[in-house]
């Protein structure tokens, strides 16, 4: 019997990740933006979920939370992967239902 490693349905964008970190840490966005060198707006955007994370946002990020690069990188890559499986999930789902 072959056994798969667990696999949720859901992924959350890794903004959420920050918010909780930011939270933890008592830090505003402004700070953050503050200590990153980007602007309050980028970093909203990445709360909300509307940009991605970037390896050099993952950099920045790591030097300012204490959290690693790496963390954030699985975090994006995997959310992304997820927002594309859903995307190839909905257009088969289109094909079937014109067949």
């Amino acid at each position: 019997m072959t056994t798969y490693p667990y696999s949720p349905d859901y992924a959350t964008p890794p903004g959420w990740t920050l918010e909780e970190k930011l939270e933890e840490l008592s830090m505003s966005q402004a700070e953050l933006a503050r200590r990153t060198g980007l602007s309050t707006k980028h970093i909203d955007q990445i709360v909300r979920g509307k940009v991605p994370i970037t390896t050099e946002v993952a950099w920045r990020l790591e030097r300012a939370t204490g959290v690693p690069d790496r963390l954030w990188n699985n975090l994006e890559s995997r959310y992304q992967e997820h927002q594309a499986r859903l995307v190839e999930e909905a257009n088969l789902a289109e094909q079937v239902d014109c067949r």
